[in-house]
């Protein structure tokens, strides 16, 4: 490499193999990205289930304070 001289060719060869090197963890990284988006997106679906189970039981929550509530309030 001293040996050489810097030219544009040997500047276009080096950077051809840079990018050689790079292209197979360009596949690794297009996969692993793949798989995060997969897994957030499962996490995304966990996340809205409990949020619906949540809004049901505060749901069922305050009907039975409304009916406490009316108990109280109607005198027997």
């Amino acid at each position: 490499m001293a040996d050489e001289p810097i030219t544009l060719e040997f500047l276009a060869r080096q950077q051809q193999r840079f990018l050689d090197e790079m292209r197979p963890m360009h596949g690794e990284m297009a996969s692993f990205r793949d798989d995060m988006v997969m897994r957030l997106d499962g996490t995304v679906g966990l996340v809205l289930t409990e949020l619906r189970a949540m809004h049901s039981q505060h749901n069922r929550l305050a009907i039975r304070v409304r009916r406490v509530v009316d108990r109280l309030e109607t005198p027997e």
